[in-house]
Order: C-alpha cells, then structure tokens, then sequence
C-alpha cells in the first residue's frame, strides 16, 4: 500500500544542510531538479499499488476478530507475515515441519534439466499437472516418454489410466493389495526406478546448499517467483556448462566422454532424446 504525504513538496533550493548553508539557486543540479515533475512521478508511481491489498494489518484483524466472534480456529486466505501478506500456511504432514510458508510449485526433470512447471502462493494438487507436463514433454520431443517417475501422489487411477492409454510406465507399485510374491525382476526395476527419481531430488538438495533457493530474499509476490525461476535457469546453464566443460576435455585428450547423450560421432552437441521424465514437488 502506498500513503501519499500531504505536506507541501520542499524546493531543492531550500534543502537544509547538516553542514548549514543552502544550495545555490543557479546550481546546475538544482535547476534541473526543478525541471522534474516531481507530482506526476509520484501519481503514476501510487498506481502501481492495489487498493483493495492494502494495508495488511487492518485485514489480520478483520480475520482474528471474524475468528474470535465465530469461534473458530482456520480462515480462508489468512495473514501470517506482515511484510508479505501473500504467503499462506500449506499443511505438509512432514516429520520435521508439518506446516511450510512460501511458494508451493512442482518440477519435472528430464535428460538432467529440470523445468518449473507450476508455481503457487496458494496449496495445490500436483497429481492435476501430469498430463500437462507430459504433454509438454511430446510437445518438445515429439514423442511420449517410455515411463515417467512421480511420487505417490501422482499415483492415482485417472493419471495410471491416461499413462496406460499412451503406452507409458508409471512408477511405483499398482493400487490395490500388494502380491505376496514378488519376481526379482519387479524388484529390479522397482530400484531403478527410484534410483532414477532421486536425480530430481538431488536436484532440490543442489539448490537450496548452492544456489540459494531456501533463501529468497525478496518481498514481493512477483520479485519472489522471479528469483525463484531465476535460480532454475542458472541450475540448468550450470548443467550445461559442465558438460561442455566435460565434452571439451574428451575431446582434448582422446577419451570417452562421460556423458554419452552428449557428443555423437560427427561432434556435434546433440541428442537431448530421453524416454524417462521425472516428477516432484515441492
């Protein structure tokens, strides 16, 4: 919210000094300064706050007094930070924090990339965003992923249902009562599985100790979510810049290159063709 002051705008001629004296009218400082519309600036500077967001404390207590009077103990788009009224509490059922403040978004990662696709102030349910992340996948790739790796809660019979009409694997075990006897190749594969899906939440791990991502600093809604795609953008170009760092080296001393999708017979950077997308959120 922004409070315009009501008193009378002090000329730059009449600016008290802390080492006395005042400035000299004929400045070439204070003469442009006089030239500024300094009113106008100030007009079009106030629209960009809303009117109907301000002042968050006398909404904190409309929302304790509405508690108060109704006896209850929960309200809908409720305040807890001052300085950022658009955070809200997101009930998460973890051992160490059961409740989480800030922004909920889910990632899918793919050929060691990862991508943000959905980012909210308010909870939401992830399990909605498979297809579209999928989609999104045969969009770039021109073809559907041989399986994708997701937690459990995008295990549910709709998203099961549209993978097995495309000809997609979905990780993790199948809904029902478990088997009594399990083959040694469904427990292979049940390993590989989650040993594939632990890359994307190395991938969180990486930026919340290196790249800051547990510590935005900023205030804003909007400046927030910046930082935060920001952070995923220079995760990604640090990816890349390590296999091209690695690539040239391979190339340099005659050896092969630890990252086969990366440098094809012609040397040419290239296949960015994976069958596995990977999903998590956070």
């Amino acid at each position: 919210m922004y409070r315009k002051a009501q008193k009378q705008e002090t000329a730059p001629e009449n600016f008290e000094l802390p080492f006395g004296g005042k400035l000299a009218s004929d400045n070439r400082w204070v003469i442009m300064a006089n030239m500024i519309p300094w009113s106008e600036f100030e007009a079009e500077y106030a629209e960009i706050f809303s009117a109907s967001m301000g002042a968050p404390a006398s909404e904190v207590y409309r929302q304790q007094l509405w508690l108060y009077e109704n006896k209850k103990r929960s309200i809908e788009d409720r305040i807890v930070s001052l300085s950022q009224p658009h955070i809200r509490p997101i009930v998460r059922g973890k051992a160490r924090t059961e409740v989480e403040f800030g922004a909920k978004f889910s990632a899918s990662c793919f050929d060691g990339y990862i991508f943000l696709d959905h980012i909210s102030w308010d909870n939401f349910n992830e399990s909605v965003d498979l297809k579209s992340q999928v989609e999104a996948y045969k969009n770039y790739t021109g073809h559907y992923p041989e399986s994708v790796h997701v937690d459990k809660i995008y295990r549910n019979r709709e998203n099961r249902a549209w993978c097995k009409e495309r000809g997609i694997r979905i990780s993790g075990t199948p809904l029902g009562r478990p088997p009594k006897n399990v083959s040694p190749q469904k427990k292979k594969q049940a390993r590989e599985d989650e040993r594939i899906r632990n890359s994307i939440e190395g991938k969180f791990g990486q930026g919340k100790r290196r790249f800051s991502l547990s510590r935005v600093m900023a205030k804003l809604p909007h400046t927030s979510l910046t930082s935060i795609a920001l952070t995923f953008l220079v995760m990604n170009l640090s990816t890349l810049l390590l296999r091209l760092f690695c690539g040239c080296l391979c190339q340099f001393f005659r050896i092969p290159s630890f990252f086969p999708s990366l440098i094809n017979e012609s040397d040419v950077l290239v296949n960015f063709r994976q069958p596995k997308l990977i999903f998590i959120s956070a």
